[in-house]
């Protein structure tokens, strides 16, 4: 793919245009990512007080006891929203899904291995690990060596 940029004070606002042969699964993810509104902080709860996350920080959400958590630095902090809502909300800061009940931070991520059940392992700078289910292996592989979205 190849990228150009014009820069003229003449413009009154920005405008894109993409010139392609066909449309493609890489072009629908630029425009959703384009389109897409990015959220800065998002809200936690830590004894009865709230409090303001980056999203950058944080390595995984997990959902557990019908309720969902993010993980920063070895600490579980409750957050007040759906799993679900979260992974659409932060997609444009490379979370992903890692299974039912997680998903994670693919910057916030040190290095894998891959277990012998076809399950993945993934370890976070903190030193963190959560694994990956088989259904989001291949997916998830991509994004990470390839950087795909």
């Amino acid at each position: 793919m190849k990228v150009n940029i014009d820069i003229d004070h003449n413009y009154e606002e920005t405008f894109i245009t993409i010139h392609a042969k066909e449309w493609t699964e890489e072009l629908q993810n630029l425009v959703n990512s384009l389109n897409q509104k990015t959220n800065k902080r998002i809200v936690g709860i830590e004894e009865e007080k709230s409090i303001l996350l980056s999203p950058d920080d944080v390595e995984f959400i997990y959902a557990q006891n019908r309720k969902v958590y993010a993980v920063i630095h070895r600490q579980s902090i409750e957050l007040n929203m759906k799993l679900y809502e979260l992974e659409d909300m932060l997609a444009a800061h490379h979370f992903t899904r890692f299974s039912k009940s997680v998903i994670g931070n693919l910057d916030q991520i040190k290095h894998f291995e891959l277990a012998f059940n076809g399950n993945l392992c993934v370890f976070f700078q903190s030193g963190e690990k959560e694994y990956v289910s088989r259904k989001y292996v291949s997916e998830i592989k991509q994004k990470l060596i390839i950087g795909g979205k």
